[in-house]
């Protein structure tokens, strides 16, 4: 230290090495380092120096010597005996405890204060009043010397919970469970009983007069003798109102998360509303709330941010503050207005938002923080943000609070890399694999885990990556905190895998990438493929033949088939030609009956006229001319050409049934042959008569002579037998 040697004792401080004598350090830092043993100790690069103790964890001595912090279990640290030190190349603070590793972000914009959490609480409030750090809670409301190193003392009349603090007219307000006080350094007056105060806002047109929202409605206060005082409750609305904004003197907008957003009309002197107005251009919302920017009331839920326009009265979308509530990211709509540094801030579920004017133009500008490690976890609609100074913030949550340093938010450069690569078969036993070696795995090492990492830790963002297997993925993955990943029974081929990383809202310079290939099953090798293409070709060469054996066979039974069909179909062809013949014939065959019925019939007329002209002719005077005619007669009814003319026709009709009655019957003459004709054609002994030219009883007789030549029985038909043959 300014070329002079400095030791670090244990009990009794510094002391400083000069010309040959030690002397002691006397610095303002003294007197504390004197009450604890110091076991570790180093200069960091910015000269400051970091005591490591016994029993008191640590303490940071600022170059001029002056105590600038201490860190104990009670405010940070897991255990208060510091073993080891070490400044990393960011210049954050690694402590070796008795107990485990510790990290301390000297660069971090978060400072988190959990010092005596539960005398604290979950904080609902605060504000610096009087150069006082005002903290309201569950537990009450504590106060300090803001910028002291001491701590939060508890202000007595204050136990339960603190819902707001607000300065008006150089007055602090506090917002009680338990009614409402005014707040004057470490005490507090009770200026109304009227249980659960929510919170205050001043009438613009008098300075005197604060609209107050209670658990049962809306309450005036008066400043009367320079003594605020409850004044009224305003009647006909008693619905809790948490959040509320005054648009003029007679209007009043109130939000309720479970009821909606209610408009107010109150009468002059501010005791009764005279009209409540359920507003329908919006929904009720979980956590949705009423504020007030730049002299505009909005109200936030869910589906956005949304301007109240006093014209129509009705709330319109504002799409630039809506940006303050995404709603995928959404938990609460309530916003916070800070005037001093004209801040809008609204809360998600993983970022802090800020709406503030541009550092060019006055084009209003949103910012978006992460801080999804220590958002108000169960603050949802209760969220806080107060103004410290310059651009230092305090947000309540749930274990104490958090001091943000906008300032010191600065985005930096970090690269992503593979640490490890490891591949296992079935038994899922991972071996690691060199990263700068082979990178080509057997085909039962499919199973491949990678780990990766930045160089960078910070308690306060969130570290996520995001990776891509080139070969089986075609996009992106999801953002994932876990820094390693495992793809299992990847077939074979070549793969390229990538990663990058993002902290907050900043994503890494680089992507990762590893390049490896993973082989082919043996059954899949070269060898075998040649293999597999041979039995192919054998296969397909076996499958063609009987494929052609297959198709010549069903070639020749198509042919077969198609030779019986033609046979069947020539036969079927001359079945109908036989057919056609047959009924030709048998055509020709009823017309020759026709014609043989016509001759018969002709030859019976004939014959019983020549015989009816004969028997007149016997009767006639002229006996000689008379026998000539007969004679003539008799030789037209014995004429052979007759029957021989008759015998043609019968045999065109009925074929060889003279010969095979000859045959059966041989002892048969020319008239028996005759007679059977006749009675072929089953003609009656009375018109076979004329044809034989002999009486009937002649035929009859004819006919028994016949039957005795035939030997038929006597039981038996003549003519019967005859048609039989």
């Amino acid at each position: 230290m300014n070329k002079k040697l400095l030791f670090q004792t244990e009990n009794n401080g510094f002391f400083v090495y000069d010309n040959e004598t030690l002397l002691n350090w006397d610095i303002p830092a003294s007197e504390v380092i004197s009450k604890v043993s110091v076991y570790r100790s180093i200069q960091l690069r910015d000269q400051s120096f970091i005591l490591g103790t016994i029993s008191d964890g640590i303490l940071h001595i600022l170059p001029n010597g002056e105590l600038d912090y201490q860190i104990n279990n009670r405010n940070g640290l897991s255990n208060n005996t510091v073993q080891s030190i070490f400044e990393d190349i960011d210049n954050n603070i690694w402590l070796g405890l008795n107990n485990g590793i510790n990290y301390i972000n000297v660069n971090s914009p978060f400072s988190i204060y959990n010092e005596e959490q539960a005398k604290l609480g979950t904080v609902y409030a605060s504000c610096i009043f009087n150069n006082n750090l005002y903290i309201g809670t569950n537990q009450g409301l504590f106060y300090k010397s803001f910028q002291s190193k001491e701590h939060f003392k508890f202000i007595e009349g204050t136990q339960g919970q603190v819902w707001s603090l607000v300065i008006h007219n150089n007055t602090l307000f506090c917002g009680h469970n338990s009614g409402t006080f005014t707040v004057d350094n470490n005490k507090v007056n009770l200026i109304s009983d009227i249980q659960g105060s929510w919170n205050f806002i001043p009438f613009k047109n008098n300075q005197n007069l604060l609209l107050q929202g209670n658990y049962d409605g809306l309450y005036v206060l008066k400043k009367q003798e320079d003594q605020w005082v409850l004044r009224n409750k305003i009647e006909g609305f008693d619905i809790s109102s948490k959040f509320f904004e005054i648009v003029n003197p007679n209007t009043i907008l109130m939000s309720h998360e479970y009821k909606g957003v209610f408009k107010i009309k109150v009468n002059d002197d501010l005791t009764k509303a005279e009209e409540v107005v359920m507003e329908t251009s919006v929904d009720k919302g979980l956590t949705s709330s009423v504020f007030s920017y730049h002299n505009h009331q909005y109200y936030a839920y869910k589906e956005g941010v949304f301007k109240y326009d006093g014209k129509t009265q009705t709330f319109l979308k504002d799409t630039l503050l809506s940006n303050l509530i995404p709603k995928d990211k959404y938990t609460s709509g309530k916003l916070v207005y800070d005037k001093q540094t004209d801040k809008l801030f609204g809360f998600s579920s993983k970022a802090l938002y800020f709406l503030s004017p541009g550092k060019l133009s006055n084009t209003p500008k949103i910012n978006n923080i992460s801080l999804s490690e220590f958002l108000p976890r169960g603050l949802t609609g209760y969220e806080n943000i107060s103004h410290l100074k310059d651009e230092s913030f305090l947000i309540g949550t749930d274990s104490g609070y958090l001091v943000l340093n906008l300032e010191m938010i600065q985005e930096k450069s970090f690269e992503v890399t593979i640490n490890s690569v490891s591949v296992s078969d079935l038994d899922l036993s991972f071996k690691a694999v060199n990263l700068s070696g082979n990178t080509v795995f057997e085909n039962k090492d499919n199973n491949v885990e990678f780990a990766f990492n930045i160089p960078q830790f910070d308690k306060y963002l969130d570290t996520e990556y995001q990776y891509q297997l080139v070969g089986m993925d075609t996009h992106w993955g999801q953002w994932s905190k876990n820094p390693s990943v495992t793809f299992k029974y990847l077939p074979f081929g070549n793969y390229v895998f990538k990663v990058r990383a993002k902290v907050g809202n900043t994503i890494s310079k680089n992507v990762a990438s590893y390049t490896f290939e993973i082989k082919r099953p043996w059954l899949l090798s070269n060898t075998m493929i040649i293999v597999y293409i041979l039995i192919l070709w054998f296969f397909s060469y076996l499958i063609h033949n009987l494929y052609k054996r297959y198709y010549k066979k069903q070639r020749e039974k198509l042919l077969y088939k198609t030779q019986n069909e033609l046979e069947l179909k020539e036969l079927e062809n001359q079945k109908q030609l036989m057919q056609f013949n047959n009924e030709k014939l048998q055509q020709d065959i009823e017309n020759k009956n026709r014609e043989l019925g016509i001759s018969t019939m002709n030859l019976i007329k004939k014959n019983e006229f020549l015989n009816n002209l004969k028997t007149e002719l016997k009767n006639t005077i002229d006996v000689k001319n008379i026998k000539r005619v007969v004679k003539i007669i008799d030789k037209n009814l014995n004429n052979t050409d007759d029957w021989n003319l008759f015998e043609e026709a019968f045999n065109n009709v009925d074929k060889d049934f003279l010969k095979k009655i000859k045959n059966d019957h041989p002892v048969l003459t020319p008239n028996d042959l005759r007679l059977c004709a006749y009675l072929r054609l089953n003609l009656s002994s009375k018109e076979i008569a004329p044809l034989l030219n002999i009486s009937t009883r002649s035929v009859e007789v004819k006919r028994y002579r016949l039957r005795k030549k035939m030997d038929l029985p006597h039981e038996s038909s003549l003519t019967d037998y005859i048609l039989e043959i």
